[in-house]
């Protein structure tokens, strides 16, 4: 997300109106969210629902997948992505280009680019999906 959106003196209350929709609002019932807490401190969140890409051949979409960075490594973003998203579920997500470390998380999780992008909100994001995985 770019500067000028996070500077953005409205963009804390969009995002409470945002949370507080998905959490509470029955048109998102079917989503999963999941949060990740070390020592009581919220260090992650994770958010899927139904596809919102008409063009999409997966059956989930993952919308949302944050951990501070100082958490990064520790296993909580793959906890998070098998706790919205199950391993034998085919699934697609947006993520932002260039962002060399989430794309290579998700790499690692079974995700490859499909050579889609678009840019929202000033962001570049590709798309990238993960056919179902076959338990070994």
């Amino acid at each position: 997300m770019s500067d000028a959106v996070l500077d953005d003196p409205g963009f804390p209350a969009a995002r409470e109106r945002f949370w507080t929709a998905a959490l509470t609002d029955e048109r998102y019932r079917e989503n999963r969210v999941a949060v990740a807490e070390r020592a009581g401190e919220l260090i992650g969140i994770a958010m899927s629902g139904p596809p919102l890409d008409a063009v999409g051949a997966w059956a989930w979409q993952l919308y949302v997948l944050y951990v501070y960075a100082a958490r990064h490594g520790t296993g909580a973003g793959g906890a998070l992505l098998q706790a919205v998203i199950e391993p034998a579920e085919s699934a697609g997500l947006w993520v932002a280009d260039p962002n060399p470390r989430a794309q290579a998380f998700y790499r690692k999780h079974g995700f490859s680019g499909d050579g889609t992008a678009r840019v929202e909100d000033g962001v570049r994001e590709i798309r990238m999906v993960r056919d179902v995985q076959r338990r070994r």
